[in-house]
């Protein structure tokens, strides 16, 4: 989805296409369409649109994506203010 935005080129969402099943998960969760699956295959089509969510690398069967918890996060920024950087998480079913 080219018009949702905040930050262009920050993300830091990664797939690892030697790792990919295929199996379509991500494009299932990702709300913004980062992903699709050609010939088997994850692909990155949109990572401008990644809001670093994690639903993604949460939903991977295959751990083939990665990303740090960012901007799109809200869980884990309000868990920064309040617990600090080092205490606070997004994994797990607690963010996305």
């Amino acid at each position: 989805m080219d018009t949702l935005r905040y930050l262009d080129n920050v993300a830091t969402l990664h797939l690892d296409g030697e790792a990919c099943v295929g199996c379509g998960e991500c494009t299932l969760v990702c709300p913004h369409g980062v992903f699709e699956v050609n010939e088997h295959k994850a692909a990155l089509v949109d990572l401008g649109g990644c809001m670093e969510c994690g639903a993604c690398a949460n939903n991977c069967p295959a751990s083939a994506i990665t990303v740090s918890p960012g901007v799109g996060c809200a869980v884990y920024i309000i868990q920064t203010w309040i617990k600090g950087k080092e205490r606070a998480t997004c994994g797990g079913g607690e963010c996305c």
